[in-house]
């Protein structure tokens, strides 16, 4: 049986990454829950927010703060929807396409440095079971509705 602390270590694990990627990307000014919105947009492209709200499994109120934070850094924009008046899609900006790179190259430190002295192969065997463990919890949530 997994031990109870399980819950504790993925939620200090969480806090730990998005500490030291903030570490590396305070000279670019982009905070962690920026990044994630910024890698859905870049990855999927412009989107309404209420889409945002469900990829990143957040109230849309909070999106919507975040989206107002990052429009006002030059970071995104809003649109009008040419599907939809009613929608207005965020879409990155120049500037966020410029970053991304050097954002994503900050992650990558992050995750090169969270593996330091770890057996080679960790950083996959990690992923691989946090997915499974991801999809049985997803699998079993999604049966009780």
């Amino acid at each position: 049986m997994p031990k109870a602390r399980l819950a504790y270590l993925l939620h200090d694990a969480s806090r730990a990454v998005r500490s030291r990627f903030e570490t590396h990307t305070a000279d670019i000014g982009l905070t962690s829950s920026q990044w994630r919105l910024m890698s859905i947009l870049m990855r999927e492209g412009p989107l309404p927010q209420a889409r945002i709200a469900e990829l990143m499994e957040i109230e849309p109120i909070s999106v919507s703060r975040l989206v107002d934070r990052m429009e006002q850094g030059g970071w995104v924009e809003r649109a009008p929807s040419p599907n939809d008046r009613r929608v207005r899609l965020v879409a990155p900006t120049e500037k966020a396409q410029n970053t991304f790179t050097e954002a994503r190259s900050a992650a990558d430190r992050v995750y090169a440095e969270s593996m330091t002295g770890m057996p080679e192969g960790t950083y996959e065997e990690l992923t691989d079971i946090l997915e499974k463990l991801i999809h049985n919890l997803n699998t079993l949530n999604n049966q009780h509705r």
